[in-house]
């Protein structure tokens, strides 16, 4: 187990990607803010969703997730139908103009890491995301009590590098991409 101190160093660093979060959305067009662009990238991952779900997802009270979608909606992004399941809901989804909007996001987002990280190697950037998401995958699996140093540790996560199969043109470490 990691001493008390690596923990405390990390967390440190982790509180430092806030700066570099608000770097990549001071990168988003002006006319698609962040709360906007988190709606469209979320009803492309999961399709189309009540608001009620969409308010979940985002973790914010329903008047700011309305905000949102009144901007995506006057965006010509985000599109309201009824809901045949209850027709006092109505259902949110992409349109095809939302799909391009967000191909934009994704597209100034790549430029600027580019950019950013010239002088990293595609294995240390491979090896960066797998390590983000095995993060991740940590943070949303089932909580655990800490382990005993002493007892052999189980596996839990993602499969180490070496026990995924090899995909070609991309670096070892690179996980299967995740839906956007």
């Amino acid at each position: 187990m990691a001493a008390q101190t690596l923990y405390a160093e990390l967390a440190r660093q982790l509180n430092s990607i806030g700066a570099l979060r608000r770097g990549l959305l001071r990168a988003l067009p002006a006319d698609c803010p962040s709360g906007p662009a988190a709606t469209l990238s979320l009803l492309h991952r999961h399709g189309e969703m009540r608001m009620s779900r969409l308010c979940e997802l985002l973790a914010v009270d329903m008047s700011v997730t309305s905000r949102h979608v009144a901007h995506a909606v006057d965006g010509g992004w985000v599109e309201r139908a009824p809901d045949p399941g209850d027709r006092r809901s109505r259902l949110l989804r992409l349109t095809p103009a939302g799909t391009a909007k967000l191909g934009e996001l994704h597209e100034r987002s790549a430029v600027l890491l580019s950019r950013q990280l010239a002088e990293w190697s595609d294995g240390e950037i491979g090896d960066l995301i797998g390590m983000l998401d095995r993060l991740r995958c940590s943070f949303t699996a089932e909580p655990r009590e800490p382990r005993d140093p002493r007892e052999p540790q189980e596996r839990t996560g993602p499969p180490a590098a070496e026990e995924r199969p090899r995909r070609a043109g991309l670096p070892e470490a690179v996980p299967p991409p995740a839906p956007v």
